[in-house]
């Protein structure tokens, strides 16, 4: 009977124990701030994106201890950002992060209450994130990957002017190449250029699109487009092997597969967007806060791909200005 009551009071004691441990996390975790980020897929621009969002907010003081980052990768299902989203939604995190359009559009449906940031995202208001991109009243804001297409079709043009028929390669389904497909017909069309337009819905699809667009075009232009950045390394390939040359919207996309772009850098607009989330986590709101262009943009070449296709430096430079 002694040992049973003995045996009771140590498991009392540890009860109380593991109660007051609990109340010690609980107290820390309120100095804890709570970030979730939800990626559309695992690709080389959009994990530079984290990258450099993360980055930031280590910088600012952010990180160990004082952060807890809740981070989780859709993988380019539909459902998987569905639920993803709910799961963000029921976090209480201060802020969501969402980078690319479908997971900022798959958030903001599943949680109107967070303060929701968005990178990766080329034209918020037609994706519906914000109706006035000055003052965001949807409760989200962030940073756009949104590049001058136009001026990326004259370049393309300056750095291969015997290319007449310029390839186009994307996801219909992505909003943000949509919009950048409709421009860059536009201005091939007004340099006299035929766009041969092929798309790629998924990862699979891109090297039997890749490999028709290599037959029919003398050039390649790929904007921001997800699918495409996943599948970069064969598109390399396919251009490598058919000769014929890939320009990209972004710079990351060019260590495996473009010759050169004036272009952006994914890890420079997390920064970028991390600092918008400092200003929220501080206490700004979201409707204060305007969405931002790109603060920069840079030259970046494949030394690679521009012996192969004949190009030196000061050529590349000159298309560039």
């Amino acid at each position: 009977m002694k040992l049973k009551k003995i045996a009771l009071s140590l498991a009392t004691v540890a009860a109380v124990l593991s109660l007051a441990a609990c109340g010690k996390k609980q107290a820390a975790d309120k100095n804890t701030v709570k970030i979730g980020i939800l990626q559309l897929i695992d690709q080389s621009a959009l994990n530079a994106a984290r990258k450099g969002f993360t980055e930031e907010l280590a910088a600012a003081g952010y990180k160990g201890k004082k952060v807890q980052i809740d981070y989780v990768n859709a993988q380019g299902d539909q459902a998987n950002l569905k639920s993803m989203s709910q799961q963000l939604a029921k976090d209480g995190n201060v802020l969501n992060l969402a980078i690319a359009t479908p997971a900022a559009q798959a958030l903001q449906k599943e949680d109107a209450k967070t303060p929701m940031l968005f990178t990766a995202v080329t034209d918020p208001k037609a994706a519906g994130l914000v109706s006035d991109v000055d003052a965001p009243d949807l409760n989200a804001t962030g940073v756009t990957d949104a590049v001058d297409v136009a001026g990326q079709i004259d370049f393309t043009h300056k750095l291969f002017p015997q290319a007449k028929r310029i390839g186009l390669l994307y996801n219909a389904a992505e909003e943000n190449s949509v919009v950048q497909i409709a421009q860059a017909k536009k201005e091939l069309k007004k340099l006299g250029l035929k766009a041969v337009v092929k798309t790629a819905a998924t990862t699979n699809d891109v090297q039997q699109a890749a490999e028709a667009l290599a037959k029919q075009a003398d050039a390649i232009y790929i904007p921001t487009d997800n699918v495409a950045a996943a599948a970069m390394p064969t598109i390399g390939k396919v251009s490598e092997a058919a000769k014929v040359p890939v320009v990209n919207a972004d710079a990351t996309m060019i260590k495996t597969g473009g010759v050169a772009t004036q272009g952006i850098n994914y890890e420079d607009l997390g920064r970028q967007a991390a600092k918008l989330a400092i200003k929220i986590i501080k206490g700004k709101k979201v409707k204060d806060l305007a969405v931002e262009a790109p603060a920069k943009t840079s030259l970046v070449t494949n030394k690679h791909r521009m012996q192969l296709f004949n190009l030196t430096q000061a050529q590349v430079e000159a298309a560039a200005k």
